[in-house]
């Protein structure tokens, strides 16, 4: 997935250094896309401890590692989860690995969502696909300190019913005080009754107040880019949308440049950043 919570060491030696972890569990989401959960390991001998939005370098022994998404509660120190969609060979490695395996991890890495600028406001998260994982911890932190937060609005887009992640999560936090979950899907089949298209759609069924309200945003590049057009035509300014980027992460501390966008490095400086930082790359072409 990149100012960092727990300190993992400003100098190369120490960041490039991972921790080994026990896999505890893994949890198939879908058909290609698993969430590995494991042991939380010590980072410089402290509790392994993380923001949403952060990220991990996660090692695979023997093929190499990979940048993703924290996507566990922050508040349960003892685990941390990762949803991986099983798209390349150090992904692949990971997902044959069995309950008592070790891995190695870097991090976290990276900035995290505005929880603090959301306070007393209403929440619009928008999400599709794999989107949904990096914003999960921050679902798990607004619903646990609710009594701060206004409405919470989850709207959520995948290619099909069976490519829909945390299913039965997405029913519990439906059903909470305040809480609105919409649900989309590109292609519907025979049991499917909820709504088709894509996950814009869903604006037409819900009512923000944007003097009241932010904004937080991941997924595809072109779902992400639809979802702005659509919060600005219903009065979002750029300071109150906030989006998570992806790029070809390798170290994740700003050194090999492979995640370089204009004069940002996706690992250090993002991944969440405030629209304001980022909308004038995300417009020009072949960056």
């Amino acid at each position: 997935m990149s100012e960092t919570f727990v300190d993992t060491g400003t100098e190369t030696g120490t960041a490039m250094v991972p921790s080994f972890a026990t896999i505890r569990k893994i949890t198939w989401e879908t058909d290609d896309t698993f969430t590995l959960i494991i042991d939380a390991p010590q980072v410089n001998g402290l509790p392994f401890s993380f923001k949403p939005g952060q990220f991990n370098m996660v090692y695979a022994f023997g093929t190499g590692e990979s940048a993703i998404s924290i996507s566990s509660d922050p508040f349960k120190k003892s685990v941390i989860a990762h949803t991986i969609h099983r798209v390349g060979t150090v992904t692949s490695h990971l997902s044959r690995l069995k309950r008592g395996d070790m891995i190695g991890i870097r991090g976290p890495f990276g900035s995290a969502w505005p929880l603090d600028k959301a306070a007393g406001k209403d929440v619009c998260i928008v999400t599709g696909g794999i989107g949904i994982a990096p914003l999960r911890p921050t679902i798990y932190s607004l619903l646990r300190k609710r009594s701060e937060y206004g409405r919470i609005i989850i709207l959520y887009g995948a290619r099909s019913p069976l490519d829909l992640l945390y299913r039965v999560e997405l029913e519990e936090w439906s059903k909470m005080p305040d809480v609105e979950v919409i649900v989309a899907v590109d292609r519907g089949d025979s049991s499917w009754k909820g709504h088709i298209g894509v996950v814009t759609n869903l604006f037409s069924y819900i009512k923000l107040d944007p003097r009241a309200s932010i904004a937080m945003v991941c997924g595809p590049e072109v779902m992400m880019k639809f979802t702005i057009e659509e919060l600005q035509r219903r009065g979002f300014a750029q300071s109150q949308i906030h989006v998570s980027l992806e790029r070809n992460m390798k170290c994740g501390i700003g050194l090999c440049g492979h995640c370089q966008l204009g004069p940002k490095f996706i690992c250090k400086d993002g991944p969440v950043f405030a629209l304001p930082d980022v909308q004038y790359l995300l417009e020009r072409k072949e960056l």
